[in-house]
């Protein structure tokens, strides 16, 4: 299968698409601005709260007239390319493929020989998210807007959150059944960075090694930080460098004796750390990482949270090893109390954890209502850094290809660090509302991912969809969800190259990622809950229909509070959402007759924790019979905290091939 690089097929009707959009843009634009002045964020609110002399108040009496001039003066231009621009919508392509022009950055090649490496099998790491990048005035309903700004934003944090090194941090608890919270992870660092001696606190030590590739690529790292790796960083890359640190919660609270450990061949000594020029000792900061005053889920950032380094005032002198001993102990505290809530949790298989970042080393991930094209743009530009390949402006326009008028594209967007062999799009035809008015629908992906020693192709199916969002549509709903069994079932019909006699190919994974706008606790999504769909792809976050596993919240952020200050921020959204009263006021819950639809400092009983309605699921159907997958985490990500009025969600799949391939 051809995958399209360009919207049209000839560069006379690209040519001739971009002059029609310019005679319509100048009318979009002013409308967007008009109708976004008279739409306010509760941020803007609160900025104009403290303006005594109404100065918004006077700016919109003044450029309002003079926008609705220009929008009138503009409508004529606009409907001649509406003439011209609608009919090309029936030679247009369903999506770009987008692969990184720079070779020197690009590592999509390089990936797959690492299956051949692996011996036993190999992780993948899948991301989700609904960021709502609608243009201005549309967005300004959810209450996020600065579209542009926010898709750049949103771009840089992704792939600054999943080009940060992957360390787990443990406690040895009987309370402790997970990976600690992600903000404690840059406590240790894998590499050396300036070839000096990393200090490896009291209680502190290194049990085991794991997948390091946080540095294996020119663009896996932030332009910001790339002077600052070398030596042993350098050293590293290709090859599996990073570990898992485990504190000692016993001995009645008191911390494990140091002990010398050496990792890959490097030496971590013991001790205190030297003082910085600042006055600040930190204990192993993460490479390449610049810390900013309450920033750590900014841009530059690759601290998971406040609690994520452990600083210690030494003034003019040197730090007290006991001193750093009582911050440890009162880290590992603070870990064990996040812990408590898994308690009930001990037999659960995998980790699941709410993080302040993006998992390290994110393999694929899925976007969902990137709908504005001039975003796109940006988007993408920012995702190169980190993925290879993109697929994105997804969908279809005008009259064609779907029964309605489609204003707007699917909103689906695809990034991923391995090769697309093959890609398709179905738009679905039963819209209603205002969700016809885009062409949502769902992206299918054939992605390569290896090779055996007898140069099979490893491959995997990655699915992409948005499903009708109005609530009380079930019907609508599951008619989605059965389309898009049958055109998932085609598509691996259509793209596999393989045979049961003779497989050229193996299947490694297939998983289904997107916003399906249901959750598995409202009583109005029975119908949903109990679809075909749930029986050949498994929820980690699911017991059965109906029933959440405890530790899943919800998704849907309450778009009210987006811009208070105790949620404003990746750090403080994890902190609020790890405790039950903070989801009560920042997650929208399912819908009940006894609960108005507003749920800030409700302090009721409220069923679940909170409306889940974007989902990860997977299946061990149609896979190469001799491998196993299972999940080994899952994650809740607070990342995209005031950008969007949604949570980002991951899973790290385990293929498991055994100890020799086929």
């Amino acid at each position: 299968m051809v995958l399209y690089t360009s919207p049209f097929p000839n560069s006379f009707l690209s040519v001739l698409h971009s002059f029609s959009w310019g005679l319509i843009f100048p009318c979009y634009w002013l409308a967007d601005r008009l109708v976004a002045s008279f739409v306010p964020t509760t941020y803007e609110k609160r900025q104009r709260a403290d303006d005594p002399c109404y100065f918004h108040a006077l700016c919109i009496i003044i450029t309002t007239p003079i926008y609705l001039a220009l929008l009138v003066a503009s409508l004529p231009f606009a409907l001649i390319g509406f003439l011209l621009w609608s009919p090309l919508q029936s030679a247009r392509r369903p999506y770009i493929y987008s692969r990184l022009e720079d070779k020197t950055h690009a590592n999509g090649a390089t990936l797959l020989t690492e299956w051949k490496a692996a011996g036993n099998g190999k992780s993948f790491c899948f991301g989700s998210a609904n960021v709502c990048l609608l243009p201005d005035s549309l967005a300004r309903f959810n209450n996020v807007f600065n579209t542009q700004a926010r898709a750049k934003e949103i771009g840089r944090r992704i792939r600054n959150g999943a080009s940060r090194p992957q360390i787990k941090i443990y406690i040895d608890s009987p309370t402790n059944t997970s990976i600690s919270a992600a903000s404690f992870s840059s406590l240790v660092s894998p590499q050396g960075g300036d070839n000096t001696n990393r200090t490896v606190s009291a209680g502190i030590k290194r049990t085991t090694s794991m997948e390091y590739k946080g540095d294996n690529s020119g663009l896996n790292n932030s332009e910001d930080g790339r002077e600052e790796k070398g030596g042993a960083g350098e050293s590293n890359e290709g090859e599996e460098n990073t570990c898992i640190v485990r504190i000692n919660g016993e001995d009645n609270g008191h911390l494990s004796d140091t002990e010398p450990d050496t990792v890959n061949g490097q030496a971590h000594a013991s001790g205190p750390a030297e003082p910085s020029p600042e006055g600040d000792t930190e204990i192993s900061k993460t490479p390449n990482h610049k810390q900013k005053d309450g920033d750590s889920g900014s841009l530059d950032s690759y601290s998971a949270s406040r609690e994520s380094l452990v600083k210690v005032r030494v003034g003019d002198g040197t730090a007290d090893q006991s001193t750093v001993n009582n911050k440890l102990l009162y880290k590992a505290s603070i870990m064990k109390k996040t812990s408590v809530r898994k308690k009930k949790h001990t037999d659960e298989t995998f980790d699941h954890e709410i993080s302040a970042f993006f998992p390290a080393n994110l393999d694929f991930l899925c976007l969902q209502e990137v709908f504005d094209k001039r975003a796109a743009e940006k988007l993408k530009e920012q995702l190169h850094h980190y993925f290879e390949y993109i697929v994105y402006d997804v969908g279809v326009y005008s009259c064609h290809g779907c029964c309605s008028f489609k204003f707007v594209n699917s909103g689906l967007l695809f990034a991923s660090r391995y090769p697309v062999m093959d890609a398709a799009y179905h738009c679905y035809p039963n819209g209603r509302g205002t969700d016809s008015l885009a062409s949502k629908g769902a992206l299918f992906l054939k992605v390569q991912v290896g090779s055996t020693p007898q140069d099979q192709r490893i491959v995997g199916y990655i699915s992409c969809t948005h499903l009708q969002a109005i609530a009380g549509d079930t019907t609508v709903r599951c008619e989605q969800l059965d389309m898009l069994q049958d055109w998932l079932s085609e598509f691996r019909k259509s793209t596999s190259s393989s045979s049961t006699a003779n497989p050229d190919e193996l299947v490694a994974f297939d998983v289904i990622c997107g916003d399906l706008n249901f959750d598995n606790c409202s009583s109005e999504d029975k119908l949903e809950q109990q679809h075909s769909l749930f029986t050949h792809y498994k929820d980690p976050c699911r017991i059965g229909p109906g029933e959440d596993k405890p530790w899943a919240i919800g998704t849907l952020l309450d778009p009210e509070g987006l811009y208070d200050e105790e949620v404003c921020t990746p750090d403080n959204l994890q902190k609020v959402l790890e405790s039950e009263e903070g989801r009560k006021g920042y997650l929208v819950y399912p819908t009940s007759k006894n609960h108005s639809s507003s749920q800030k400092g409700r302090k009721a009983s409220l069923k679940g924790n909170g409306r889940r309605i974007d989902y990860m699921l997977y299946t061990e159907e149609g896979l190469y019979l001799e491998w196993k997958v299972e999940v080994e985490e899952f994650s809740f990500i607070t990342q995209l905290a005031g950008l969007t009025d949604h949570l980002p969600v991951a899973m790290r799949l385990m293929v498991s091939t055994g100890e020799d391939d086929p």
